[in-house]
């Protein structure tokens, strides 16, 4: 059965009765089906989208791929970006139909990470995103409470977003921003939002990056922006049953479990419907005086970086 092979779309599909994780029932075909019948929801954040993905190859670790393959067939559209890190233009993917998707599909590539940006405005991100992580342990209930304070501090400014599962162990909220926005005043913005939840929820919530200062509270990141990527709603994420980033109703939070939220469960749940679509509100303009305060608030990877040099020169000191 390894070897099982049919064709949809022009795209050769193969070892589909292969497992995907050691331990685990969820085969290649269950990932290949899946995507394949929410393929028209999750295009849709997908596409124009510098892609990365997570691919599992058999006997090996799971790698984030974002230079797409030589081996990669000419009608997958691509989109050049420079890599300031590794000096060198990187070929992202845009995943902008079913036939890509089920050739990324076939490659084992399991989660779907977009770009907040399109290739064709690669300056302006097209949301705001406040990633809430939980510290460790069953801390769900915790992150909804936060989720909660996410959105009185977003109406507090007259904004609104939607919210789903990041299909680990936290929450995603996006706020559509209006096109003419810059990823400055959208990183700006993402900062002072964190801030205010967190002064909402002090007992619950955090913006601490250093995750030693947290003090088991959920992490509001402030620094999703710019030419960051987030898992895309309907996306798969590599974990045991393969559980999906998931589209939540804000008076839903407290009755769900990420693990509600998988490849095998999602496709009875969605019917015809896209309730991402369907929750996301239109594009919203950032209040001024929101990404004033914003610019007042240090980018906390470089606090962070300071804060780290800080205490290992302390350290040395006191050695």
């Amino acid at each position: 059965m390894a070897g099982a092979q049919e064709t949809r779309d022009g795209v050769s599909l193969t070892n589909l009765e292969q497992l995907l994780l050691a331990g685990d029932e969820v085969t290649k075909r269950d990932l290949v089906d899946y995507l394949d019948t929410v393929h028209d929801r999750i295009l849709p954040g997908l596409r124009d989208r510098p892609l990365s993905v997570v691919r599992l190859l058999r006997g090996q670790e799971p790698f984030m791929q974002k230079n797409l393959p030589k081996y990669t067939p000419e009608w997958v559209r691509r989109t050049a970006i420079w890599a300031e890190t590794s000096h060198r233009q990187v070929s992202y993917a845009l995943c902008d139909d079913r036939r890509t998707l089920l050739w990324f599909a076939n490659q084992r590539a399991i989660e779907y990470h977009p770009a907040l940006v399109t290739a064709t405005r690669p300056e302006q991100p097209t949301h705001l995103v406040l990633d809430l992580d939980p510290p460790e342990g069953d801390a769900f209930a915790a992150v909804t409470r936060v989720a909660g304070a996410v959105r009185r501090a977003l109406a507090a400014v007259g904004l609104a977003g939607a919210v789903k599962t990041s299909g680990a162990k936290g929450l995603h909220i996006f706020v559509p921003v209006h096109p003419d926005t810059t990823a400055e005043e959208v990183a700006a913005a993402t900062r002072a939002l964190a801030v205010h939840t967190a002064r909402l929820e002090p007992e619950t919530a955090t913006t601490a990056f250093i995750r030693e200062d947290r003090g088991g509270r959920v992490f509001v990141d402030p620094t999703r922006a710019g030419g960051a990527t987030v898992v895309a709603a309907y996306s798969p994420r590599l974990r045991p049953g393969l559980p999906v980033s998931f589209p939540v109703a804000w008076d839903g939070l407290d009755g769900i479990t990420p693990g509600d939220f998988t490849v095998r469960t999602v496709p009875a749940l969605l019917g015809d419907g896209d309730p991402w679509a369907e929750a996301m509100p239109a594009p919203q303009r950032l209040p001024a005086d929101l990404v004033t305060e914003g610019r007042t608030i240090p980018v906390p990877r470089v606090q962070a970086m300071h804060e780290g040099k800080r205490r290992a020169r302390a350290r040395r000191e006191t050695t």
